[in-house]
């Protein structure tokens, strides 16, 4: 849950603070810190100039990819695109990090809910949407429709409407959020995918009726899958996945030729 940790100390006034640290960034940007086309300094030398975590960075740059002044690329960081207009007030709309923390709070205890209503025909139902988590895991597409299911499964489970609506629109939100969609697309392109063993350990605690291990499980399974989307958008990481993505494929034609 590292990734969920750091933010504890990260709320700074009425911003976040990866709000906080954009703003900057922005001032920066429009005194002519950082001219059009040139790069900005690394993540890791923007964490210790500005004294936050090296995740906040990562927010911070994708509300400044958002809104277009950023064009982060493979192997050469973040490129100045434009220059944000004056007197113009940046909007931010909802991050990953702030969706997952409310996924922790409805979703472990909408888990924790379920684990005491939930009926035998409903677990099936959930046992099936594990498998096809992991077959979409081999879609190339990246479609998330079977990891969307399961979780609604979950949330229907509590026999609590308010719950399953709550539920609902947070994941709506993980889609209709610009700076949200793009983080889960830059993981996809690193080929980041829904951990099968993590759903599998929730269901597990479901059957056995639960509901401190359904809550566990789930809350844990949320933190990772953020941790992994974090780690997935650090440059490095991006290339190794491509790498060996380029590699299996070499592999591949060396074997048919």
């Amino acid at each position: 849950m590292e990734a969920l940790e750091n933010r504890a100390s990260d709320s700074h006034g009425g911003d976040r603070l990866y709000q906080a640290l954009a703003r900057q960034l922005m001032a920066e940007l429009a005194a002519g810190k950082y001219p059009v086309g040139t790069r900005l300094p690394a993540e890791r030398e923007l964490a210790v100039i500005h004294n936050v975590s090296r995740p906040t960075v990562r927010e911070a740059i994708i509300a400044l990819e958002v809104q277009g002044l950023v064009e982060v690329r493979i192997g050469s960081g973040a490129h100045v695109m434009r220059l944000p207009e004056q007197d113009v007030s940046p909007g931010f709309a909802m991050s990953a990090i702030e969706l997952a923390e409310a996924r922790l709070l409805f979703e472990g205890e909408a888990a924790a809910l379920a684990a005491i209503q939930i009926a035998d025909e409903e677990l099936a139902v959930l046992a099936g949407l594990v498998e096809s988590i992991a077959r979409e895991n081999h879609d190339p597409s990246g479609s998330d429709k079977a990891d969307r299911a399961f979780h609604l499964a979950i949330a229907g489970a509590t026999r609590n409407a308010a719950v399953l609506d709550c539920v609902t629109r947070l994941w709506d939100l993980r889609a209709q959020s610009p700076e949200s969609a793009l983080l889960h697309a830059k993981a996809h392109a690193a080929n980041v995918r829904p951990v099968v063993d993590e759903h599998a350990a929730v269901l597990a605690a479901l059957r056995d009726r639960d509901p401190n291990a359904a809550r566990a499980a789930m809350r844990a399974h949320i933190a990772a899958a953020l941790d992994g989307l974090l780690f997935a958008t650090e440059e490095q990481a991006i290339e190794d996945a491509r790498r060996a993505v380029r590699a299996k494929r070499e592999r591949t034609v060396r074997a048919i030729s």
